[in-house]
């Protein structure tokens, strides 16, 4: 049987930035109607890669071809030209416009007989229904982006980039924001356009979506190029020791029996009761004790990140007394929770998390900063100090700790906010999604140092939407579903048994 067409083709390509080697001797072959998983960890220089095939940066020494020709994307608009079209992470819809403009964008179909050939909006909604069909989604093309759900604006954001008849489509992490259903929806999508003969590199964190919809992958590693395989002949465990070179431990809580007594039995650092929110957060109550970490689990729109931002007085809650160490605590903004010792790792770590424009040191001393108030400062001597330990503790990779954070991968990133709160010594730190968007390897080396911080005496709450991680690292799982409690799980539970609680009907 012959070997599918090769669509595009990178070779030996390389790019440096000052203090880093982001790519040496890089290769990527995409071919005919396969979908290619471009795999490595945090900072293996996927991004700098995707960037170069789509002209955002140019190589410094390669070549790439597509079709066998020679070419050099010089934007990503020239990219679109030559065929080659991305999807980021995030949806880029406008969303005051309809799902016809999006699509149409830029390629509005015009009314020659008109005096300057205005658009011709009938003809846009029929292109892109007439698109919206060929690809098999179901979509109202007169409807406003806007209030799409995240889903349908990824699927018409991936008919948006096809629209310009590419012969290569890069998926870049196209379902860090998507339920299982959705995922699911967008995998059929990417199957029927693999089946039209479009070459597809797909980039994700989550192992088990390489082997449901990719056929080949290629692994990067320090920028290098570590080899191409087959999914069917490479499996999880031999695809995490060649993106780490090296076989990695699974972080996860030793048995009850093997842990020393102490934080079941502690008192309660903090505590919530009757916290709730109109809309957002039912009434219920919440214990955290010393040296815990408490999980928190449950599925998109359950209430977990509601509950957290509550507790850290990101929003306002409309009833509920939070105390800590039993005594009643007025915590009616981020300041009061950051004073009496509390921290909070963000969800979105680009738009609540980093300052990009400022260096790793001072990302890192910003919270202790604060905390310190206005009549104090850290010393520069003070910031190097504390930032130069917690990037050598945590692994943080970066040129040096006076490198703006945006430069820094996204896990690399992680970890600098988590250092920020380190660097406060919290005595309750608020984990939200801590792991989302990074590599299996940071994502242990993180989970590793939450079982440390817990073993320091700090309680953590620990909230993801990975299942498997919450019931690996806690202590106590606190299942959400409807925006309440739904049941609490001691130390080893299954993924089943927080499954059953999130699925159960709820009693009368």
């Amino acid at each position: 049987m012959n070997s599918p067409a090769v669509v595009l083709q990178a070779r030996d390509i390389s790019r440096a930035f000052p203090g880093v080697q982001a790519l040496s001797g890089a290769q990527l072959t995409l071919r005919a109607g396969e979908v290619h998983a471009l795999m490595g960890q945090n900072g293996a220089g996927k991004s700098t890669l995707i960037k170069i095939l789509t002209g955002v940066y140019a190589p410094d020494a390669g070549v790439i071809e597509l079709l066998g020709q020679p070419i050099t994307p010089e934007s990503p608009i020239h990219a679109q030209e030559l065929g080659i079209s991305a999807v980021h992470q995030e949806s880029h819809l406008l969303p005051n416009l309809s799902v016809a403009e999006n699509i149409c964008a830029g390629r509005y179909p015009r009314r020659p007989w008109t005096r300057g050939g205005g658009i011709d909006w009938r003809e846009t909604e029929r292109r892109a229904a007439e698109l919206l069909a060929n690809l098999g989604i179901k979509l109202d093309v007169t409807q406003l982006a806007g209030p799409l759900p995240a889903a349908l604006q990824q699927l018409a954001t991936v008919a948006r980039a096809v629209s310009t008849d590419a012969r290569v489509l890069i998926l870049d992490e196209p379902t860090s924001s998507l339920d299982a259903d959705e995922v699911q929806a967008l995998f059929g999508l990417i199957r029927r356009l693999r089946d039209k003969g479009v070459a597809i590199l797909f980039v994700t964190h989550f192992l088990d979506q390489v082997y449901e919809v990719c056929d080949r992958m290629t692994i990067l590693r320090n920028g290098r190029f570590v080899g191409e395989y087959a999914c069917a002949r490479l499996d999880a465990h031999g695809l995490v020791a060649a993106m780490v070179g090296r076989e990695i431990a699974t972080a996860e809580r030793p048995p009850a029996a093997e842990t020393p007594a102490g934080s079941a039995s502690a008192p309660a650092v903090l505590s919530a009761r009757n916290l709730s929110r109109r809309g957002q957060l039912k009434p219920m109550d919440l214990e955290l004790r010393a040296g815990e970490v408490l999980g928190l689990a449950g599925l998109l729109g359950s209430g977990r990140g509601e509950l957290a931002r509550l507790l850290f007085a990101l929003d306002d809650r409309d009833s509920g007394d939070i105390a800590i160490d039993g005594q009643p605590a007025e915590i009616d903004d981020p300041a009061d929770a950051l004073r009496l010792g509390l921290g909070f790792c963000p969800e979105d770590r680009k738009h609540s998390g980093i300052v990009a424009d400022l260096s790793v040191r001072e990302n890192i001393a910003l919270a202790l900063q604060a905390r310190m108030g206005l009549t104090k400062f850290l010393t520069l001597a003070e910031q190097r100090q504390i930032a130069t330990k917690l990037v050598d503790a945590l692994g943080i990779k970066t040129a040096s700790i006076e490198t703006p954070i945006g430069q820094l991968s996204g896990g690399n990133q992680q970890k600098a906010i988590i250092a920020r709160w380190l660097a406060t010594h919290p005595r309750v730190l608020i984990l939200d999604e801590p792991t989302r968007g990074i590599d299996v390897a940071a994502k242990q080396e993180l989970m590793s140092g939450i079982l440390d911080l817990a073993r320091g005496g700090t309680a953590v709450l620990f909230i993801s939407a990975e299942i498997d991680e919450v019931v690996r690292v806690s202590d106590r799982i606190l299942v959400m579903r409807d925006r309440a409690k739904a049941g609490e799980l001691p130390r080893g539970a299954t993924e089943d048994e927080v499954y059953s609680v999130i699925a159960a009907s709820h009693q009368p």
